[in-house]
C-alpha cells in the first residue's frame, strides 16, 4: 500500500500570520490623521448655544495619535477656538502635539519659532474657530495662523490677535520649556 507522506500545515499558517501582522504594523505607523479618519460625526444636542468639540489632547506623539485618542467632548462655554501647539524637529518630525479649546485670549499669539539658537526645535501654535477645526497641525508660517470666521470679541482689551513675534515666541517657548520640566 502506499503511504502518502503529508507536510505539517502549520508552516503555512505562520507565513501567512507574520504577512498579516507585517501589514499591520505598517498600518499603525505615524501618520497625518486626515478627514478620512473621521467616520462619522454624529449630530447632538450642544450643552450651551454655540456648544462646539476640538480635538483634545496633551504631548501626543504626533498629529494622529492625538486626533485618535481625542476624547468627543463639548468645549467649556467661556470657550470658542481650538488651540494647537505643535513640537517639530529640525527636519519637521512632531516630537509633540498638544490641542485644546481656547479663549481668545489664549489664541492672541500664533506663529512659528525656535526657542534658541542651540535648540534643535521648532513651535508652532495657531488656533481656529469652528467644531473640530483642528483637525491640522501647523507645521509653518503659512498655517501657524488665527483663523476666525466671526468678529472677535470677549477679550480683555481692543487689541486683535496678533502673528506672533519673536519676543512674544520667547515668551511662550520659555513657558512650554518651565512647565514641562
Amino acid at each position: 500500500s502506499f503511504t502518502q507522506t503529508r507536510m505539517p500545515c502549520w508552516p503555512v499558517a505562520c507565513v501567512l500570520l507574520l504577512s498579516t501582522l507585517t501589514k499591520w504594523i505598517k498600518n499603525t505607523e505615524a501618520r497625518d490623521f486626515t478627514t478620512k479618519d473621521i467616520v462619522h460625526l454624529h449630530p447632538s444636542t450642544t450643552p450651551h448655544p454655540g456648544g462646539f468639540k476640538c480635538f483634545t489632547c496633551q504631548e501626543a506623539r504626533d498629529n494622529y495619535d492625538c486626533n485618535r485618542w481625542a476624547p468627543d467632548l463639548y468645549c467649556p462655554k467661556e470657550t470658542r477656538y481650538c488651540y494647537t501647539l505643535h513640537v517639530m524637529d529640525s527636519a519637521g518630525n512632531s516630537l509633540s502635539v498638544s490641542k485644546r479649546c481656547a479663549s481668545l485670549d489664549e489664541c492672541r499669539f500664533t506663529g512659528c519659532a525656535v526657542p534658541d539658537f542651540y535648540c534643535l526645535k521648532n513651535v508652532c501654535s495657531s488656533c481656529c474657530e469652528g467644531n473640530i477645526c483642528n483637525l491640522w497641525v501647523p507645521r509653518n508660517e503659512s498655517n501657524a495662523i488665527f483663523s476666525s470666521t466671526s468678529p472677535l470679541r470677549g477679550a480683555s482689551n481692543k487689541l486683535s490677535p496678533a502673528i506672533l513675534t519673536s519676543n512674544s515666541v520667547i515668551i511662550l517657548i520659555s513657558l512650554w520649556t518651565f512647565t514641562r520640566d
